[in-house]
């Protein structure tokens, strides 16, 4: 969303002061109803807290892939480790600190070298397991996501090619069936864009970019909605600044809008499913999908949904068992504390920096591990889902911004070349072994293609 459109709408939000949405970081485009047609009422919802383009969000909002920066990769800060490293850095600074002035005002405190080589071999053993557990769920969560764009685009393909349009049998059933297809683009859309939130623990239905595509619905999540346990209350300076900097006790529940709600929530992403089956059974027995292999095709998307919304619930619900969390996080701190008494014997005063340096790189192994075990958060390295949920509806869009197209519309046609320089209006009037012959012609010369025909080395075909 550009600047401009952000302001704007703020803007507006502002001037109604009753938005019925819960703003939260989305945008309506051509398919999308932005606001209630006249007599049409929607389920009231208060805006989200007052926002805007904000400096913060540069460093704490998934990265943008299609931003391109130009800092050397040791020196950036968005997506680094090094702001929630701070503080234990400067615990374990104090530690060795501690230590060094002991040992060299007072009684030297050293151990032996075998003990941190086991301790090492066992720590790294830890770390590996949870890194690489980490960054398996961070895969197939992606993995999921692409299975989800494939399977919508192919779906709608389907909807928008293959169910039919009866304008001769009746202009006005034609219409309809034309918003019946553009209704069912919007639900893929929906099932994506409500995934998304299902997956960060927003379980309404009115959230902005959402709520204008399922609000005709009758769904649990809609039905659930109550302003006085949904209003989101803006995070003060203190608590935004302790997540930043990865302190645990200024984080919030995730599940907090869950748990405060006094009804059902249901599984939206799951209801919406229900409604494009719903849709599919209606095109099957009115004859407008009277292919049994497109109606088995559907299906098989929708099951195929289903097996993404099945996937990504067992990724975000799944994490690494907390007896290994715990058990990693002790015997890495107790390595860490026991870092000194190895380096005093040998460094002097730059144990110090040493300790710091590879508490640094032990912690913030493990840190990283930490935050991408769940790739569906807003953490800076977490999957851009506001970005894929906003491509793939902007790819819907581009498949019904024409008209279904007809084979003999693109085939016979002037500007068809089919093969060297002869267009279909040349070829139709040869006959059928001449352009066979030039088919064959084809596999039997090195050409190189240029503007507007073909380059011929050696040797030039004629048709």
């Amino acid at each position: 969303m550009s600047a401009t459109n952000t302001t704007t709408s703020l803007q507006e939000s502002e001037t109604v002061g009753k938005s019925p949405w819960i703003n939260i970081n989305s945008q309506a485009t051509s398919l999308r109803q932005p606001s209630p047609a006249p007599g049409q009422q929607h389920r009231p919802g208060p805006p989200r807290h007052k926002s805007s383009i904000r400096t913060e969000d540069s460093f704490t909002q998934p990265r943008d892939i299609e931003k391109h920066s130009k800092l050397p990769y040791f020196i950036r800060m968005h997506g680094s480790i090094t702001p929630r490293m701070i503080i234990p850095l400067l615990v374990v600074g104090a530690w060795a600190t501690l230590i060094t002035c002991i040992s060299k005002f007072v009684h030297p405190l050293v151990v032996s070298d075998l003990l941190l080589t086991v301790l090492g071999f066992v720590v790294g053993l830890g770390i590996s397991f949870r890194t690489s557990s980490a960054y398996e769920r961070y895969v197939e969560g992606r993995k999921y996501w692409a299975q989800l764009s494939q399977t919508s685009r192919d779906l709608a393909r389907h909807v928008w090619i293959h169910v039919d349009e009866r304008h001769e049998t009746d202009p006005q059933l034609g219409k309809a069936d034309l918003l019946g297809k553009a209704t069912a683009l919007n639900l893929i859309v929906a099932f994506a864009v409500a995934l998304k939130h299902r997956l960060r623990f927003e379980p309404y239905a009115q959230y902005d970019g959402l709520g204008q595509l399922v609000s005709h619905l009758q769904t649990f999540a809609g039905d659930a909605y109550d302003p006085d346990t949904t209003v989101l209350k803006p995070k003060t300076s203190w608590k935004r600044g302790g997540e930043y900097l990865g302190m645990t006790f200024a984080e919030s529940n995730p599940r907090k809008a869950i748990k405060r709600s006094k009804k059902n929530l249901g599984n939206l992403p799951l209801e919406i499913l229900t409604y494009m089956s719903a849709y599919m059974e209606s095109t099957t027995k009115t004859g407008q999908l009277p292919n049994g292999v497109q109606q088995a095709m559907v299906m098989a998307n929708l099951a195929s949904l289903n097996e993404v919304l099945a996937g990504t619930e067992r990724v975000l619900n799944t994490p690494l068992p907390i007896a290994y969390s715990i058990a990693i996080s002790q015997i890495t701190w107790v390595y860490v504390i026991m870092l000194p008494f190895q380096l005093w014997d040998a460094l002097g005063w730059i144990t110090i920096p040493g300790t710091i340096v590879g508490a640094y790189i032990i912690l913030g192994i493990a840190a990283i591990g930490r935050e991408i075990e769940n790739p569906f958060g807003r953490d800076e390295n977490d999957l851009p889902l506001d970005k894929f949920c906003q491509t793939l509806e902007d790819e819907i869009n581009i498949i019904a911004a024409r008209r279904p197209p007809k084979f003999e519309d693109f085939v016979a046609n002037q500007e068809n070349t089919v093969m060297f320089q002869s267009s279909y209006t040349d070829l139709v009037s040869r006959s059928t072994d001449d352009i066979r012959a030039g088919l064959k012609a084809r596999t039997n010369i090195k050409a190189g293609v240029v503007h507007g025909g073909v380059q011929v080395k050696n040797e030039k075909a004629e048709v």
